[in-house]
């Protein structure tokens, strides 16, 4: 078995985008995937030996059918963010809306097959484990400040390259935003990360930061 740290972060899209990921080494870029299909993103983590997988999407429905724990907890700190419904709810759209978000699920039922959705447990190193994230807190995580969102291909990217790692091949937004997930599942895998929310209705995990430092896992 490699020593090295093998991670993963998935941006998920509507049925015509489909999936986008990216994967990183020791922190550093090793490859990248798409796909229209959930059980081929989970096979080619599992291929490229991902250890820790970090998702933008939720991880779990809403109880109340309002905003879930974290999500509330991301916007009282001024990270706009999407509230999930019900699954009822999403199902029901007439217009499908939340397209995104039942692939989403569906995601993550084809990750937690090899990699359990993490619990909140702060010492996870020794399994492998999926994980909800959302790249606009990362990077807000990673800049230790609010970011502007109407420019973040650019902001991400600077993000990105600040952090070592090589953005040259990732060609559009949707691979940025994989990788920033992919930055916050290594971010994770040394335990330096922030929860939002709890794990009942899913946790949001992104880099520790200065924004909550009273949160920081412990190591």
């Amino acid at each position: 078995m490699s020593s090295s740290l093998i991670v993963a972060g998935v941006d998920v899209g509507g049925s015509r985008k489909g999936f986008h990921a990216v994967a990183l080494r020791d922190g550093m870029y090793l490859d990248q995937f798409t796909s229209l299909q959930t059980a081929e993103i989970a096979a080619w983590c599992r291929r490229i030996g991902a250890r820790f997988i970090g998702v933008d999407a939720p991880c779990r429905w809403s109880a109340t059918g309002r905003a879930r724990p974290a999500e509330r907890e991301l916007m009282k700190e001024k990270i706009w963010c999407f509230s999930t419904p019900s699954r009822e709810t999403a199902e029901a759209h007439a217009k499908d809306h939340f397209r995104w978000m039942l692939n989403g699920a569906e995601l993550f039922g084809d990750l937690e097959i090899s990699h359990p959705l993490f619990d909140g447990n702060p010492r996870p190193l020794s399994r492998l484990v999926c994980f909800e994230t959302f790249p606009q807190a990362v990077a807000c995580a990673l800049a230790g400040t609010i970011v502007p969102a109407r420019k973040k291909g650019t902001v991400r990217r600077a993000l990105l390259t600040r952090a070592w790692v090589e953005t040259s091949k990732l060609t559009n937004i949707d691979y940025i935003d994989a990788a920033l997930c992919a930055l916050a599942a290594y971010h994770f895998a040394l335990g330096h990360f922030t929860t939002y929310g709890e794990p009942m209705t899913g946790l949001i995990v992104v880099p520790g930061s200065a924004l909550r430092p009273e949160r920081l896992a412990a190591v």
